[in-house]
């Protein structure tokens, strides 16, 4: 998307598009990482000595050293990128021109992203053990995690455009004066667009997630089930953990920053006059 256009920024169907695209963009990160075992101790703070004095993770000096060469180039200078990580050097690049097209905030949940991704991602989708391929695993849990954050930070995109369609704003300013969660988070639901979401995903991963021959065939295998050989198909990931990704984690955070959006959408703003009553 480009963000130096206000109206691409705040149009609906080209936030549909750009969270599409980010379907498949973590459904591939997801099974790129499972193919490494799950490593453990790059994950345990102190397990290694780091030139900066660190007592992290190995994981957590990795992406610290990544995100120090993307702010270089002045990836988090977009409003849609946002790190896990500080302090950040400043951009080496001139800073781009971005049009003001979010109500002013410091809404981050990267630490909610990293917590759920080490605690009931990476074991579900990584077999257990470690197979010594500690390099590979944070740089693919790096590309995770920056999908992840991308794709549910633009709940701000969605919660603002949302804001502004003229047929709603008034409720949603009543709604936001009142402090009244729970009804804004119901606003903000669509069950049939979700449903759809999940529908979607899962053909998707059942695609992604199989080898295919040349011949254009979905590449299967025999397993012994009950004393019995049953033909099934080979995966990369199951679509069920995929699924269950979007349904426990990435839809709901993602509708949680655009109620934290919300609730302070009318800080400093000058309320129209025609929506006060």
């Amino acid at each position: 998307m480009n963000l130096l256009n206000k109206n691409d920024a705040l149009s609906l169907a080209k936030l549909r598009d750009v969270l599409i695209r980010l379907e498949d963009t973590i459904i591939f990160a997801l099974i790129e990482r499972a193919q490494f075992a799950l490593n453990d101790c790059t994950y345990q703070p102190g397990v290694y000595k780091y030139d900066n004095g660190s007592q992290g993770s190995f994981l957590e000096y990795f992406l610290h050293e990544m995100e120090k060469v993307h702010a270089r180039v002045r990836r988090y200078t977009s409003p849609d990128e946002y790190p896990f990580t500080s302090p950040l050097p400043e951009p080496m690049l001139p800073t781009l021109d971005f049009p003001p097209t979010l109500h002013p905030n410091n809404i981050n949940v990267n630490k909610d992203i990293m917590e759920r991704y080490l605690q009931d991602i990476v074991p579900k989708i990584c077999a257990p053990g470690d197979d010594l391929n500690y390099g590979s695993s944070a740089t693919r849990d790096t590309e995770c995690l920056q999908a992840l954050s991308k794709r549910i930070h633009y709940g701000k995109f969605i919660a603002e455009s949302k804001f502004m369609d003229p047929t709603q704003q008034k409720t949603y300013i009543k709604l936001i004066q009142n402090k009244d969660r729970d009804a804004i988070m119901e606003l903000l639901t669509n069950r049939t667009v979700e449903a759809a979401l999940l529908r979607r995903l899962r053909r998707k991963a059942l695609i992604y997630g199989s080898d295919i021959t040349e011949t254009g065939e979905v590449v299967t295998k025999e397993e012994e089930v009950e004393g019995s050989t049953a033909t099934t198909t080979s995966r990369k990931i199951q679509a069920d953990v995929v699924v269950d990704l979007y349904e426990r984690f990435v839809i709901p955070l993602t509708k949680e920053v655009e109620v934290e959006y919300l609730l302070r959408r009318l800080d400093g703003w000058q309320i129209p006059e025609d929506t006060e009553n």
